[in-house]
């Protein structure tokens, strides 16, 4: 019996939202060190960021910049969903809203796609 709790308790958008915010940060978190490494080329090699950026042009690129948006925009609705729980009363309807906020997460990551292409 408990075993099957533990299935329909995983199965609810906020134990969804919870894991899909937790990844975010790993994916944020590994995404990080790359960045930083680009923007030191600014100082350290201007020629070879000249030559990295010119592969920002490329699809490929221009899908990743879409997760990156979409891991941005989840993990910040994320946070807001963790900041209510805990300072908040939370409903049932509002337990919705939080499944809704992944929807706008990916919503804002696709307009940011539309415009990159």
């Amino acid at each position: 019996m408990k075993a099957t709790a533990g299935i329909t308790a995983r199965a609810h958008p906020l134990w969804l939202a919870h894991i899909l915010h937790r990844l975010s940060g790993i994916g944020l978190a590994l995404f990080l060190p790359l960045h930083l490494w680009v923007l030191s080329l600014a100082i350290t090699s201007p020629a070879r960021l000249d030559g990295f950026l010119s592969l920002t042009e490329s699809g490929v690129i221009k899908l990743a910049e879409f997760g990156l948006v979409f891991l941005l925009a989840v993990h910040m609705f994320g946070g807001l969903r963790l900041m209510a729980l805990e300072w908040l009363p939370w409903s049932s309807p509002q337990k919705t809203l939080a499944a809704l906020a992944t929807a706008v997460s990916f919503l804002i990551a696709t307009l940011f796609l539309l415009k990159a292409i």
